[in-house]
């Protein structure tokens, strides 16, 4: 259950950091409306973080809640905000996803 958590958080992190994307491209109250699901998103993603830590491995859950929120930001880059996606992108993007897969595999718990 708790690595659903830590899955849970790093998804609320990818969903902060899109906030910031979108705040930075409006204006008025709508910035508004986005820096206020950055908050929301960021406080969820803490707070998930905090519960998923108390049965995980600190190194192990922020690595893992890091690596979502990485993969996933870059994903939404690429296809929401356009950024480009070129080989080496990729390459790491997948280099990333088996980092966060071997530490799932060698964690104890």
């Amino acid at each position: 259950m708790n690595w659903i958590i830590l899955i849970v958080a790093g998804l609320f992190e990818v969903g902060f950091t899109s906030c910031l994307g979108k705040a930075k491209s409006t204006t008025g109250a709508e910035m508004y409306w986005w820096y206020a699901g950055f908050v929301a998103c960021l406080t969820f993603s803490m707070l998930l973080l905090m519960r998923a830590t108390q049965q995980l491995p600190l190194g192990t859950a922020y690595a893992v809640w890091t690596g979502i929120g990485a993969v996933g930001t870059v994903l939404v880059g690429i296809f929401i905000f356009k950024e480009p996606a070129d080989f080496w992108r990729i390459f790491f993007i997948f280099t990333l996803i088996a980092s966060i897969v071997g530490l799932k595999a060698v964690s104890t718990h």
